[in-house]
């Protein structure tokens, strides 16, 4: 297994670590409840250091960009973050992504760690643009500082004000090196993502300095399990588990980043059609009724029928309530039938819910 550059800060700290993606990964360090609540009250550090960075440079990176991505990155200005994926000619999902306009013709594409390989086959294989990909995915380690105080610590390590707005980044200094700071997250808390490249000993020093200073603020190391338990409570998709090359951004409710009004992108023509036809399913996030811990892969019936699966799905550490994303069939949700998980036989009602499921 590969190990980021913070492995031995995490050993430090105790950590138990998991095979996640080829990579040794923190997946919790004193408890993931522990965890979930310092992000939502406080502040927590992660080391997302597996994920992937590639560079997109030359004349025509705009326009390649433009085409692979199903955002419009024309509203893009250097400083400036996107969310976005990439699609399949038939509408299916490559991968989420971020963009990053680093410069007039330079983006940096943020991916996810388990489709690295694959994301960047088909980076190359759609490039007609003579653009120059270069993956730095090695070269980069990541931190994640979430959380309501998450804006002290890290001012307070790089000693200047950090006062940028959602989606958009700007860059600092630690020990002599550039950092890129970007007000980005996977939690729907205050944070800011920090980018750099060096050793393990400057990566430890960084995160070092992160925990010294969020002392004040009771700082937690947190894991992926966490990060996961934190994202599903603002709804946010997971690549393999709510969407994947099975599923389009529409159903997946994704239709907010699916600029069709834009003169094409890879699958565009597929998706149009879909809106057209009518969506068959929908990604819905419920709330369990009773006690009941759900998972994926649990059935939901409409009774005696089922009607779709869980995709996603916890007990909220914040709501103590179970919560989940399951894809449901479209003539259920429209006719409003009582909805069901079926777990080894045992019927727990849902409610259909608005995302997120913490309101803030």
């Amino acid at each position: 297994m590969k190990k980021t550059r913070l492995y031995q800060a995490h050993e430090k700290l105790g950590a138990k670590m998991v095979d996640f993606a080829g990579f040794s990964m923190p997946i919790q360090y004193e408890s993931i409840i522990a965890e979930h609540k310092a992000v939502r009250t406080s502040v927590g550090l992660f080391d997302v250091s597996h994920m992937g960075e590639v560079l997109i440079e030359g004349e025509r990176a705009f326009e390649y960009v433009q085409n692979l991505t199903i955002n419009d990155i024309s509203t893009l200005f250097p400083g400036r973050v996107q969310y976005s994926a990439m699609c399949y000619e038939d509408g299916g999902i490559v991968d989420d992504l971020l963009v990053y306009k680093l410069e007039q013709q330079k983006f940096m594409l943020v991916i996810n760690a388990s489709n690295i390989e694959k994301d960047l086959e088909w980076m190359h294989k759609n490039n007609s643009h003579g653009v120059t990909i270069t993956d730095q995915s090695d070269e980069f380690s990541l931190i994640a500082v979430q959380g309501p105080y998450s804006r002290n610590v890290v001012e307070a390590v790089f000693g200047q004000s950090f006062d940028i707005e959602y989606y958009h980044f700007t860059y600092g200094e630690f020990g002599g090196s550039k950092v890129l700071v970007s007000r980005t997250g996977y939690t729907g808390e205050l944070g800011f993502e920090l980018y750099f490249k060096g050793d393990e000993q400057f990566a430890c020093s960084l995160w070092d300095a992160l925990m010294k200073q969020g002392n004040e603020y009771l700082v937690k190391p947190c894991g992926l399990g966490s990060r996961d338990s934190l994202r599903l409570e603002m709804g946010f998709c997971l690549y393999g588990n709510d969407i994947d090359h099975t599923t389009n951004p529409l159903e997946a409710g994704l239709g907010w980043i699916t600029k069709l009004k834009k003169e094409s992108f890879i699958g565009k023509d597929a998706i149009l059609k879909i809106k057209e036809s009518g969506l068959s399913r929908k990604l819905t996030p419920v709330i369990c009724l009773e006690k009941s811990f759900p998972r994926p892969g649990y059935d939901v019936y409409s009774g005696d029928n089922a009607v779709g699966k869980l995709t996603s799905g916890t007990v909220s550490p914040m709501l103590e309530q179970g919560i989940a994303l399951a894809y449901v069939d479209a003539a259920a949700l429209k006719n409003e039938e009582p909805l069901y998980m079926d777990v080894r036989g045992k019927r727990i009602p849902l409610q259909v819910t608005k995302l997120p499921f913490i309101k803030k």
